[in-house]
């Protein structure tokens, strides 16, 4: 198969093959997508060539304020990866002999529509040369030199265009084999994160210390300290690799996050969006506005030994579990920590809110990893008796995390409660 150019294409014959991607399985429950679809078909189809700005699209199809600022919000950028993945998925499947085929290229919003034909090869035909007499001047004989660089041009000619209908043939199977290519456990786990119209806010912890880094620091006390003094853009090293791990997730769906300090972060964010927090409420101060864990609740010891470390109280122990879960004491080599995955509802019950933490940094990237490995997911929806995405409902689930010299080497699930949102 090869394909031809756009014009070849009827406009009604383009926009009944919009409809037809429309109403596949594939894009038929995203409204969004179709919305973005219809809208790039009709603005390609009836302005070829007019190049459309995200803002245009933002404002008139994603429903966005005056206000969208694209350098700030990729939303439109994310929705047409999406939808660029959908048409690759399609056509490798489901639309794989349809006769237009329909793609976005990267890196623009004009939709082009390619008509395939079966090649056909064209029989030579000899020209009669004594059918146009020419003066005897110009009677000469064909240099045999020039015959060869013209057989040669064709030739050329032909390569190209091989080369360029194997090369889009490939892309759109490679398109699609990265969908296919995704883990049943991620799919099933990642699906409200990665089918919203935004992308998540990632918020990691970065907690209020003073002082100065070749002197020493140390947190912030409100009782004691200014707040004049406070130095809040530090964060801890999980936090660092946890969100390398998430973003590699989510590159996997061809989606992106967005990312801001736990600082900067408003209540007005939490009620419009889906949320992720990296870090506990000791340095996610966010955290302690808004609802969180309720069964593992990071609390600091009120006395003993260990008074005023970070721990995980255990609201309900079940039979054989500790009422609170302590990291190695501080003063001493880190070799063990707990963590908690919290899945529920945010502000808004329409958005999802995710919460990785442990009681010091490492915890916190020892959760993050499990969430981003394949097989500790499955082992964590085996856990919930979740086979299918819309039966994942609110849960929360502790990790027990061995570490060396720095680095979380084994994580365990100890416990899961389910359905405590």
């Amino acid at each position: 198969m090869s394909l031809t150019r756009a014009w070849l294409a009827g406009r009604d014959q383009c926009f009944q093959q919009i409809e037809k991607l429309t109403n596949s399985h594939i894009l038929r429950g995203s409204e969004s997508l179709c919305r973005l679809l219809r809208y790039l078909a009709e603005h390609s189809l009836d302005h070829p060539g007019l190049a459309l700005k995200e803002y245009q699209i933002a404002t008139e199809v994603l429903g966005r304020a005056a206000s969208f600022d694209p350098q700030s919000d990729s939303t439109v950028r994310v929705q047409a990866g999406r939808l660029r993945m959908k048409l690759a998925e399609y056509y490798g499947h489901e639309g794989i002999d349809d006769p237009i085929v329909v793609d976005l290229p990267k890196g623009s919003y004009q939709l082009s529509f390619h008509v395939r034909t079966l090649e056909q090869p064209i029989p030579a035909q000899p020209i009669a040369l004594e059918h146009f007499p020419k003066p005897a001047s110009a009677r000469r004989k064909l240099n045999p030199w020039m015959v060869v660089s013209a057989g040669l041009a064709i030739l050329l000619i032909v390569a190209l265009g091989t080369t360029w209908a194997v090369w889009a043939s490939r892309s759109q199977a490679s398109a699609a084999a990265t969908a296919n290519s995704i883990p049943q456990a991620y799919k099933v786990f990642w699906n409200r994160f990665v089918t919203s119209p935004q992308q998540p806010w990632v918020i990691f912890s970065n907690g209020s210390f003073i002082g100065r880094p070749e002197t020493g620091m140390r947190y912030f006390n409100p009782a004691a300290d200014s707040p004049d003094t406070i130095l809040d853009h530090y964060t801890g090293v999980g936090e660092v690799l946890a969100i390398h791990q998430l973003d590699h997730v989510f590159g996997l769906f061809q989606q992106q996050i967005r990312v801001k300090r736990g600082s900067l972060f408003s209540l007005d964010d939490a009620k419009n969006n889906d949320l992720i927090f990296i870090g506990s409420p000791a340095e996610n101060l966010t955290l302690l506005e808004i609802p969180g864990t309720q069964e593992f609740v990071f609390q600091r010891a009120q006395s003993g030994p260990r008074k005023g470390d970070l721990a995980l109280l255990n609201v309900h122990p079940l039979p054989g579990e500790a009422e609170m879960y302590m990291a190695t004491p501080s003063g001493q080599p880190t070799t063990e920590d707990y963590a908690v995955i919290s899945l529920g509802p945010g502000l808004d019950p329409a958005r999802t809110m995710l919460i990785l933490a442990g009681t010091t940094t490492i915890g916190t990237q020892a959760a993050a990893e499990f969430v981003s490995r394949p097989d500790r997911v499955a082992e964590l929806l085996q856990q919930l008796h979740v086979s299918r995405s819309e039966e994942l409902k609110p849960f929360e689930a502790l990790l027990r995390v061995k570490i060396t010299r720095g680095v979380p080497v084994t994580t365990d699930l100890i416990s899961v409660r389910a359905g405590k949102h």
